[in-house]
């Protein structure tokens, strides 16, 4: 039987600021159905490694292929490079659009579906985040907590042109920064659902310990422009390295230093 195809596949992958790489020299391999969680301190790259798997940079060196395909210019669609879907820390809805028109937005500009087609795929992903009866209603009419949920349906939207597989690879940029903690078991039980129901793949950035063991199934702990450490969320709860073990306990001593200037 053969392998899967890599949906995430970095080889030697450099990002460089200056003379300062962000990332240096990394590797990284993602099978389809993975959800993967980066963590490490502030300003150590995370959102980098996003802006990468997003098509929003190119790195400086080495490769970076998405469901085997290289990566070797700017994303500018959804089409080409294949299906990819960042979910922003903030919502990033468009207030003058409704509801319906937010999640729906990439099926109108892109797929030849009736509106009657375009509601009825929109209703079905807002009931799998838990919203009913707000399609007509504008972000402004929804509570922040509601709005990432609506940022989730729109990840969740499917273009039947893209054929049965079509698998998306999902990227969320610090989902619960700033929620309380039953906000946060919510986002996390999406982001476990949304990737499920999605059949896809899953790279999450965060610091909250919660959404980091709730939502993860592999941990990457990135410094120093490298990942210091693999493994388990069950790993990471228990692993000796002093990496992780500093970020868990968030102890002052530690190989994890500030930059001196």
């Amino acid at each position: 039987m053969s392998q899967p195809q890599s949906v995430v596949e970095m080889r030697d992958l450099t990002m460089q600021w200056g003379n300062r790489p962000v990332l240096d020299r990394v590797n990284l391999t993602m099978q389809p159905g993975e959800r993967l969680v980066v963590v490490g301190p502030s300003g150590a790259g995370k959102s980098t490694v996003l802006r990468l798997l997003a098509g929003l940079q190119l790195p400086t060196s080495g490769s970076l292929h998405l469901f085997g395909t290289p990566q070797s210019y700017l994303r500018l669609d959804q089409i080409d490079p294949p299906d990819v879907r960042l979910v922003f820390q903030n919502p990033a809805l468009l207030a003058s659009l409704t509801v319906e028109e937010n999640v729906g937005f990439l099926l109108r500009e892109k797929a030849q579906l009736s509106n009657t087609e375009i509601r009825e795929r929109v209703d079905a992903c807002l009931e799998a985040v838990g919203l009913y009866d707000v399609a007509h209603l504008y972000p402004g009419e929804l509570s922040g907590g509601m709005q990432k949920r609506v940022s989730f349906a729109r990840a969740l939207i499917d273009d039947p042109e893209r054929g049965d597989q079509a698998m998306p690879l999902l990227l969320y940029d610090e989902p619960t920064a700033g929620l309380d903690p039953v906000a946060c078991t919510r986002i996390e039980d999406l982001i476990v659902k949304t990737t499920t129901v999605a059949k896809g793949c899953s790279v999450v950035v965060s610091h909250v310990r919660s959404t980091i063991e709730r939502s993860a199934e592999r941990v990457l702990m990135l410094y120093g422009g490298q990942f210091q450490w693999e493994g388990s969320v069950d790993d990471f709860r228990c692993t000796d390295n002093p990496y992780v073990e500093q970020f868990r306990t968030g102890s002052l001593r530690g190989p994890m230093q500030p930059a001196e200037h």
